[in-house]
């Protein structure tokens, strides 16, 4: 009987893998604060970088450092990608694509980390693409959580995977007939180093598991979530607004 109590009150296991940006890195941090309450346990994995910068937003609460785990993601060293720059901040814009390629290349590190960790979950961002199959063929539930609204999302999505209709939504983009995404442009390998971000995003999101979560609320964005959720055919999941806690400090 103790055995199965204490199976009842496992924590879930998640790991998260934001976009190695702040925009998205904040939004993926503020959701682990909240998913810690409902008893999960978070790996937070990102490039050492990255995880040093959030450290201190962490040891406020003890809730958080006993919950919330950091995992590094070692990036390679390309020849114009030194260990500073495997974060988006300060990043000169040329060096983008290389970064990609670099977040592209840490498949057998990430591998190895979710043979390790065994999560339950794998809440996931834009890139890597091959992230949520790997996650799948070790029997980890992939979940992808968009960082921007409901309505650019829908927007995007209907450009690419539904170009030949007009938008539902005509207060949005009123002249959506200059929009030129094609079907045959999402066809795009793991490798390619001109990637379209806004695709990338859309191909990601077909992959999550049943679900996926989104950075809105339905007070806000009620009609573009319903709009993803018969497009995708899945249950799309607001999150709220995610902002960070204003700390104050007494001097």
């Amino acid at each position: 009987m103790g055995e199965d109590h204490a199976k009842q009150i496992r924590s879930i296991k998640v790991l998260m893998l934001p976009w190695l940006a702040h925009g998205h890195i904040t939004p993926f941090l503020e959701l682990a604060k909240k998913l810690i309450l409902r008893n999960f346990h978070i790996y937070f994995c990102s490039s050492p970088i990255n995880l040093n910068s959030i450290k201190p937003k962490l040891i406020i609460d003890p809730n958080f450092s006993n919950s919330i785990q950091l995992v590094e993601l070692h990036l390679p060293s390309l020849p114009d990608l030194p260990p500073h720059y495997h974060t988006m901040k300060g990043l000169p814009p040329h060096l983008l694509p290389t970064l990609e390629k670099a977040l592209d290349m840490t498949k057998p590190e990430l591998s190895n980390i979710l043979e390790t960790l065994k999560p339950d979950l794998l809440i996931y961002d834009r890139l890597p693409i091959w992230l949520p199959d790997l996650a799948s063929s070790m029997n980890i539930q992939p979940i992808s959580f968009i960082t921007g609204g409901a309505a650019m999302t829908s927007f995007l999505y209907h450009c690419i995977k539904c170009s030949d209709r007009q938008f539902p939504f005509p207060k949005l983009y009123p002249d959506f007939s200059k929009i030129k995404f094609t079907q045959e442009s999402a066809e795009y390998s793991s490798t390619d180093s001109g990637r379209d971000s806004a695709i990338g995003a859309v191909e990601m999101l077909g992959k999550s598991r049943g679900v996926v979560l989104i950075r809105t609320s339905r007070e806000l964005e009620g009609k573009y979530m319903d709009y993803l959720y018969a497009s995708l055919g899945k249950k799309v999941v607001p999150v709220g607004s995610l902002v960070p806690d204003v700390i104050l400090v007494n001097h």
